[in-house]
């Protein structure tokens, strides 16, 4: 059984809890998962569009469009993380600790649903 494959939104939603409950700051909770949940949807779209890339054989566009969105992902969180940080130091840390502990959960997630997928016909 390979693991969900939104696992990193199931952390999100049980950080509200954490957040709720530890008087964490709620600008931070917000801002993080603003910036989060527009990466995914990102993420979804740039996949989308490498797929169809791969299927007409522009393998070269298919792996410039994984690597510009990626790291324009980054960039997005980071400036999130900052900008709240600027506006509310306390905020800004609870951001960046969320942050970081759902790219963490997300990756790991991928790597592991990775090692679970089934290999395609005609490769090894």
């Amino acid at each position: 059984m390979s693991p969900p494959k939104y696992v990193d939104l199931m952390v999100l939603a049980a950080a509200l809890a954490v957040f709720l409950l530890g008087g964490l700051p709620m600008l931070g909770f917000a801002a993080a998962a603003a910036a989060w949940l527009a990466q995914r949807g990102i993420q979804t779209l740039a996949a989308r569009h490498a797929s169809r890339e791969l299927a007409a054989g522009e393998r070269q566009r298919a792996m410039a469009t994984i690597a510009t969105t990626t790291l324009g992902r980054v960039w997005l969180m980071a400036t999130a993380v900052l900008l709240v940080g600027l506006a509310e130091r306390e905020a800004g840390l609870a951001a960046g600790v969320l942050v970081a502990v759902l790219f963490t959960v997300s990756i790991a997630a991928q790597g592991i649903a990775h090692l679970f997928e089934e290999p395609e016909a005609g490769k090894a």
